[in-house]
């Protein structure tokens, strides 16, 4: 008795519901994982760029599909960068949730901030470069740290690290290099997932152009922000399909019906007997 089954959540169960659903021919929409990128170029207002990807990646405490968790940074602002974010993010006040102060609260669980603390380990053992953060959160009052794990930035890691590929959903964010819009783009895509983008340039039209080449379902230039009310929501591969929160939406709950009435007092006779 169900035409539609629509599933926001992780991208494995997103592949079994789709599986089972392809049994009765049901329609699916999925709404799935990410590692979307943040790609910031020499051009661009690197103030905004620092706070805007502050943003992007640490509200709800990295908990979030579209997190822009992969930050790259062309060559010639690569330095000032990483350290103006890197100094932001420590200073962001991890603590109650519900704390007008804070701004990096718990995760969903002990369970999971424990390996989100096991994907921290990996970045580092793999190689990369801890800027901020860490396993551990230093905290105030008589909060659980088990329960938390600080704004965390890991530089220097090549993009085929499983830090780099694999969704952590946490507050941590990967920091690298690249040299021109092909790199950008080339780097943008090479995951498995293809759910938002942000770009930050002073290039309008780098910026269009990024937007169309970039492989996922919403992009922002120069602003963190990749959904609004009435704007089509949803990701490209692994990310899923279907669209949420727009016009578009609603085709996925209708069936268009054909209906052909004949109005002429003559009878149809198209074999002229």
């Amino acid at each position: 008795g169900i035409d539609k089954v629509a599933f926001t959540g992780e991208t494995d169960t997103g592949r079994r519901i789709a599986e089972v659903a392809a049994k009765t021919l049901k329609r699916v929409s999925l709404e799935l994982g990410g590692k979307s990128p943040n790609i910031v170029f020499a051009d661009a207002d690197l103030d905004a760029a620092v706070i805007g990807s502050l943003w992007a990646i640490y509200y709800s405490a990295g908990q979030s599909c579209e997190a822009r968790s992969r930050i790259l940074v062309q060559d010639e602002a690569y330095d000032a960068f990483a350290s103006a974010f890197a100094e932001r993010a420590k200073a962001l006040t991890v603590g109650d949730p519900l704390a007008e102060e804070t701004k990096v609260g718990s995760l969903i669980s002990r369970a999971h901030a424990d390996r989100v603390r096991e994907f921290i380990e990996i970045g580092i053992a793999d190689g990369g470069e801890l800027l901020a953060g860490g396993p551990r959160a230093e905290l105030n009052g008589d909060l659980d740290a088990d329960a938390f794990v600080p704004p965390t930035v890991i530089a220097a890691v090549g993009n085929d690290a499983r830090i780099a590929q694999e969704e952590v959903f946490g507050p941590v964010v990967t920091l690298n290099r690249f040299a021109d819009e092909a790199e950008a783009v080339k780097i943008a895509n090479d995951v498995r997932y293809g759910l938002a983008a942000t770009v930050w340039t002073g290039d309008g039209g780098r910026g269009h152009r990024l937007a169309q080449r970039i492989r996922s379902g919403s992009i922002g230039i120069n602003t963190p922000f990749i959904a609004f009310p009435g704007v089509p929501f949803g990701g490209f591969k692994e990310s899923g399909y279907g669209r949420e929160q727009s016009i578009e939406a609603l085709d996925l709950y209708t069936e268009t019906k054909a209906i052909l009435q004949n109005t002429s007092p003559k009878p149809v006779n198209p074999l002229g007997v």
